[in-house]
């Protein structure tokens, strides 16, 4: 029996398993802003089961199988096993159950452009960019991505029906549920083995995703990453590639960075310059996803030189390169990256500010670790020191073969300068120890590692406060 479309339960209760998660808790936003009774659940208490009580959205942590009764659908994400006890309670109850991913494939269908940014990395900030650019030009586009961007109040957008930017995710093949008539192509690299198992079916996935655009779709690829620009090729479509060479349909022209590492570019075209882009954002991977968004803004056929300017007002989705404060004279900042490749992106944007960067990592799941283990040793080199928090389950169980201090002794026997830090506290009495005022701290995970900044925050505030009090009393 085919299940209902999502529009047959509004007015109804909705539990959502996950409401937590970035895109779970984008639309949870989206149902209830759309007239759907939206309740939910996550593992931990945080920001954002916070901020979703504030709409007015039932949020609770823990397993809470009592608030399923009554629900005229659950919504899971992929990361939820059919052991979880509000599933069970579902199936104990007859109420049907529906995978995120299918969810938003359906909330995405029926707008007349569904631009899809894809790839192993980069995702949140090319579709924060291309969000941003498209809001500036007045294009009215509904937006679903997976962190908070300030320029549309969050991590949604409830727009008109002519664009739908959204991020396409490859875990569990989630994207092959999303319609798409636009695709941003930005890399194919080792991630996911876990689901896919090797990089044959990798790319297969990716091929059946580029293989859902209408037949006059365009792939909007970067022309250096040999794998994307295989896949991208294959599917039929119309291709066009950027980058930095200078045979890429649209290429970065004339790349520079100011003292603080922002990037700055001319995008060409046809041996025209198009637009000028001087970004807030660091590094050569941020002027990549910059490009990418102006070639989806041209080829949509907007003004490319007002959306590059909105460009220059970027300043990065929460949780990407993201400063959150300082201690002990320490800037201290957080990133969401999670595979190797994106921590070594983000620890080459700390480098580029000239400070000592001390890398805070924690590993995310025991399989990727154990899938990835080689490149996570050399994956912080640019840093000065690395700390290694205990791994980050997640949807896992721990197999007991795999351990954060297997990856600290292979960074040191890759020269690093490396230590086991197991927890947050074991982190934070370390770097308050062997820290320097000046020194660059960037905490990388997609686990609950952001929380490890909020911690150490607040310890400082509390400081200065009692010091500011007695400062008085003198």
């Amino acid at each position: 029996m085919q299940q209902p479309h999502i529009s047959a339960y509004r007015g109804r209760r909705i539990h959502m398993v996950g409401i937590g998660g970035s895109s779970m808790s984008g639309l949870a936003e989206m149902l209830a802003r759309d007239g759907f009774m939206v309740a939910g659940t996550d593992r931990d208490e945080g920001y954002t089961l916070s901020h979703l009580r504030g709409l007015g959205i039932e949020a609770r942590a823990g397993h809470h199988p009592d608030m399923v009764e009554g629900a005229a659908l659950l919504v899971y994400s992929a990361a939820i096993p059919e052991e979880d006890p509000e599933r069970q309670q579902a199936f104990a109850l007859g109420i049907p159950q529906m995978e995120r991913a299918v969810l938003l494939g359906e909330l995405m269908a029926g707008h007349n452009q569904q631009v899809c940014i894809a790839g192993t990395h980069g995702k949140t900030t090319t579709s924060g960019m291309l969000a941003q650019a498209l809001f500036a030009l007045g294009a009215d586009p509904t937006v679903h991505i997976g962190g908070s961007l300030d320029a549309i109040g969050g991590s949604v957008r409830a727009g008109g029906k002519g664009f739908f930017v959204a991020e396409a995710c490859e875990f569990n093949r989630s994207f092959l549920h999303m319609p798409v008539t636009m695709a941003l192509l930005l890399n194919i690299e080792e991630d996911h083995l876990d689901t896919y198992g090797d990089m044959a079916h990798v790319e297969e996935a990716y091929g059946q995703f580029l293989a859902q655009l209408p037949k006059d779709g365009v792939i909007i690829v970067h022309g250096e990453d040999p794998r994307a620009l295989r896949v991208a090729r294959a599917a039929g479509r119309e291709v066009l590639t950027f980058g930095l060479d200078s045979r890429s349909d649209y290429q970065i022209s004339g790349l520079g960075y100011d003292a603080s590492g922002h990037a700055a570019f001319v995008l060409m075209h046809g041996g025209k310059a198009l637009c000028h882009a001087a970004l807030q954002v660091r590094g050569i991977y941020n002027a990549l996803h910059a490009a990418a968004a102006l070639v989806a803004v041209h080829r949509l056929g907007l003004d490319v030189v007002k959306a590059a300017q909105a460009l220059g007002a970027f300043t990065g989705v929460h949780r990407r390169f993201e400063h959150t404060g300082m201690v002990q004279g320490m800037a201290m900042y957080h990133d969401y990256g999670h595979n190797p490749a994106e921590m070594q992106a983000a620890v080459g944007m700390a480098a580029m500010q000239g400070k000592r960067v001390i890398a805070v990592m924690q590993p995310h799941t025991f399989s990727r670790v154990k899938s990835l283990f080689d490149a996570y040793l050399t994956c912080t080199s640019e840093a000065d020191i690395t700390l290694v928090t205990d791994i980050y389950a997640a949807r896992e169980k721990d197999p007991g073969d795999i351990h954060s201090r297997q990856l600290v002794k292979g960074m040191r026997a890759n020269g690093l300068s490396a230590f086991l830090t197991p927890t947050f506290d074991d982190v934070e009495h370390w770097l308050l120890a062997h820290g320097k005022p000046g020194d660059l701290v960037i905490t990388m995970g997609c686990g609950n590692i952001n929380l490890l900044n909020i911690q150490m925050q607040q310890q400082e505030d509390q400081k200065l406060l009692a010091q500011g009090r007695r400062n008085d009393g003198d």
